[in-house]
């Protein structure tokens, strides 16, 4: 070009760094609109919906962010629309309404912040969304809280009739990032037949003793990717499940969670397949499972990679499902006329894990677990916890709980699996009714590999300050 120096190219971290800044940078020369300017109050007492969504509507500009000044903003539902962005900052709150009328009629659309066909739509901002979850509770209790149901009002049955906190339903190009989600009363952050999703560095609070109140479920969506959350809840962390197409193409990375059930969890809504999913570098704290195929509904499931994962898992009541596994892979129909999915080509590399209970790997008859590898595994098994262990969990739907006594790791209907550097550690010697490194019956599992696999006793010396080693960590 004219006899000039060529361009030298930009350094990839340069690029990366650009992209996540890229949305700072329009943010900071887009025109915003204030809901103080529609008559909202923010003073947490009077509801300030129609203002918010008279903000909303008025948006022209492409994106247009809709800020909330500080105070916290009572609500009911408000609805999203393509291009609007709600700037929530630090300091400021929107608010769940706790009443059946400040949701629409359809249960499907109970939520406090909805967006429905949307293009180009999201949160972010630094502050709070906050769902009055404990708002919700009939009976507290520390085993598990009872809570309300609406199903009063036909909407729904059962009891998991309340309303969801944020739901991004049909929609493409979606963005969640810099924000908090607090104390939902149900299901947190909903993405549902969505294209193209980010969520990062999101912060997700709910109750731990509350049921149903999963951090983030994924739901019949393509092209997702998560990073960077910090989820503490009672229920499912990060969910994919498939109720109506397939799920592929979901990335989850450097992200830490607690939970009183499932940390990660495929299923247990599974009637489609679910494809090509990466989970990596994340941290698993006291929850009652750690990673979990938990297929029911005769989807198939491929082509999954769980990598440089740290867990610690233990037993709470058993009204909550899990029985303390660091890895569980299920796959057995719901009900007797259900049909059986398969699980194929599952790769586990650089776990570690200190539980309370061994690895359960359980397919079926007419759905087998196929081509499961696991490379550098490091498990330490020791009891912490007074619970009872000795028992199998299948729920939901299966056999339920079956008595069962523990092992280092329980196989069942398995045609093809690859073991390669595993180190199991029983601390402190075996504990009673468990000391079986391998279950299995050679009737049902077929193929198996074992290259360095080792077994034996762990025992701390008096006074020692020797930490357990984990795989991965700093």
């Amino acid at each position: 070009m004219g006899g000039g120096a060529a361009a030298a190219p930009i350094p990839r971290l340069t690029a990366i760094t650009f992209l996540f800044l890229l949305p700072i940078v329009i943010q900071s020369h887009t025109p915003s609109i204030s809901v103080r300017d529609f008559g909202a109050t923010g003073d947490g007492k009077h509801y300030d919906t129609a203002a918010i969504q008279s903000a909303i509507d008025s948006c022209r500009t492409k994106p247009c962010y809709v800020t909330f000044p500080t105070g916290t903003y009572l609500t009911a539902t408000i609805f999203l629309k393509s291009n609007v962005i709600l700037d929530i900052p630090k300091g400021s709150t929107i608010l769940g309404g706790t009443k059946l009328e400040d949701y629409p009629k359809e249960f499907d659309r109970w939520y406090v912040i909805l967006a429905e066909n949307a293009r180009d739509v999201g949160i972010t901002g630094g502050g709070v969304v906050d769902g009055q979850g404990l708002e919700f509770v009939v009976k507290f209790d520390e085993r598990k809280n009872v809570m309300v149901s609406w199903n009063q009002t036909g909407a729904c049955s059962g009891d998991e009739c309340r309303p969801r906190l944020v739901g991004f339903l049909d929609s493409t190009n979606v963005r969640v990032w810099n924000i908090t989600f607090r104390q939902p009363a149900y299901w947190c952050l909903h993405i549902v037949r969505c294209e193209n999703t980010s969520i990062h560095d999101v912060s997700i609070y709910g109750d731990f003793n509350t049921p149903n109140n999963d951090g983030i479920d994924i739901e019949d969506s393509n092209n997702t990717v998560i990073t960077r959350c910090h989820i503490d809840t009672g229920d499912d962390a990060i969910c994919p499940k498939t109720y109506t197409s397939p799920l592929y193409n979901l990335t989850a990375t450097n992200s830490w969670i607690r939970t009183k059930s499932s940390a990660i969890k495929l299923g247990s809504a599974s009637w489609f397949e679910l494809n090509n999913l990466v989970f990596d570098n994340i941290t698993i704290v006291d929850s009652h499972r750690g990673l979990a195929l938990q297929i029911r509904d005769g989807g198939n499931v491929s082509d999954i990679t769980f990598s440089n994962i740290n867990i610690s898992t233990r037993y709470y009541d058993p009204s909550w499902w899990g029985r303390a596994e660091p890895i569980y892979v299920t796959t057995c129909p719901r009900h007797s006329n259900s049909s059986e999915g398969s699980i194929s080509n599952l790769n586990f590399v650089n776990i570690s894990a200190v539980s309370e209970n061994g690895i359960f790997l359980s397919g079926s008859k007419g759905g087998l677990l196929r081509n499961l590898i696991f490379i550098n595994i490091n498990l330490t098994y020791k009891r912490w916890t007074k619970y009872m262990g000795g028992l199998v969990d299948y729920r939901p739907g299966c056999q339920g709980l079956v008595n069962h006594s523990t092992a280092g790791i329980i196989m069942e209907h398995i045609d093809g699996l690859d073991v390669e550097n595993v180190n199991m550690r029983w601390f402190d010697g075996r504990t009673v009714q468990w000391d079986n490194p391998l279950d299995f019956r050679p009737s049902t599992v077929n193929n198996i590999s074992l290259l360095n696999f080792h077994s034996g006793v762990y025992k701390q010396g008096r006074g020692s300050s020797e930490q357990i080693p984990l795989f991965g960590s700093n």
